[in-house]
């Protein structure tokens, strides 16, 4: 199983075969995880990965079960597990 990794920052396109695009505006995108990807902060396995380049993000409702914050210095990752 693949962790991700942050040392030289986050590309989707490293992660794009275990990955599937849900939603993207632009500034922001949500993504499946398809392949048992594990989590940069906890090391296990996440469903779900929102990146946002925006130095603010607000969610309509929070998360209903347990997530991940990361960063690099150009993005923010919320991954629910």
């Amino acid at each position: 199983m693949d962790r991700i990794d942050l040392e030289s920052g986050f590309s989707i396109h490293d992660y794009r075969a275990k990955l599937k695009l849900l939603n993207d505006s632009g500034a922001t995108r949500t993504l499946e995880n398809r392949r048992e990807l594990r989590c940069p902060a906890c090391n296990r396995a996440f469903d779900r990965l929102f990146v946002s380049e925006r130095e603010t993000a607000t969610f309509e409702t929070a998360p209903d079960r347990p997530f991940c914050l990361a960063r690099t210095d150009e993005k923010l990752l919320l991954l629910t597990h």
